[in-house]
C-alpha cells in the first residue's frame, strides 16, 4: 500500500506575502534622540541611570549602588524612590527607562525568574539597540556560564561582577562612564 500527500497553496488573498520588503517592521522603526518628558510626566526630570533589579537584590546591590552613585554625583532612578500609592507600575517603569541615559541591569537568578524584571530588560535592550541608551550589566552571584545560558547576547556585554568588585568600585566605574558621556 502506498500513500502520498500533496500540499496545495492557500487561495490568493488569505495570507500576506512571506517577505514584503516595503512592509518590513524594521522600516517602521524610527530612532529619536532622548527627550525630556513633557508635562507632569516625571515632572520633566531625567536621570543618569535607571537600576533594574529583582526585589531580592535590593538590599545587597540596588540600594547600596544607588547610595554610592549618588555620592559620586550620578542621578539614579530606583523604583522605591519613585513609586507612590496608586501609581501604575508599568507606566512608571517605562517613564523611568525613557528618561534615563543609562540602564543598569543587576542580573541574578531571581532576576532571570521574574516577569517584571524581564519587562524592564526588554525595554532597556530595545533602547540600547536603537542607540538611545547604554546598557551597563552587573552580575550578582552568577557565572559567565549562567548569563550565557540565560542570554548569549547579554553575556557578550562587558559586565562587572559583585563577586569580583565592591559596590563602591562598581559605582566608580559607572560614574566614570556617565561623566565621560556627559563631557562628550
Amino acid at each position: 500500500m502506498s500513500a502520498s500527500v500533496q500540499v496545495q497553496p492557500p487561495p490568493r488573498g488569505f495570507l500576506p506575502p512571506a517577505r514584503d520588503p516595503q512592509g518590513s517592521p524594521a522600516r517602521s522603526v524610527a530612532v529619536h534622540e532622548p527627550e525630556e518628558p513633557t508635562g507632569d510626566v516625571l515632572g520633566g526630570q531625567t536621570w543618569d541611570v535607571f537600576i533594574s533589579h529583582a526585589s531580592e537584590d535590593k538590599g545587597a546591590v540596588a540600594r547600596p549602588l544607588r547610595d554610592a552613585l549618588t555620592k559620586l554625583g550620578v542621578t539614579v532612578w530606583l523604583d522605591e524612590a519613585q513609586m507612590r500609592i496608586g501609581h501604575s507600575l508599568r507606566r512608571k517603569i517605562d517613564e523611568g527607562i525613557r528618561a534615563s541615559r543609562f540602564g543598569i541591569v543587576v542580573l541574578s537568578a531571581p532576576f532571570f525568574a521574574k516577569g517584571w524584571t524581564n519587562h524592564e530588560l526588554d525595554g532597556l535592550v530595545t533602547r540600547n539597540v536603537a542607540g538611545e541608551q547604554s546598557l551597563l550589566p552587573i552580575w550578582h552571584n552568577l557565572s559567565a556560564e549562567d548569563v550565557r545560558r540565560y542570554s548569549p547576547s547579554l553575556a557578550d556585554k562587558v559586565a562587572m561582577s559583585t563577586s569580583d568588585y565592591s559596590i563602591e568600585e562598581i559605582a566608580q566605574q559607572i560614574a566614570d562612564v556617565v561623566q565621560e558621556e556627559s563631557a562628550a
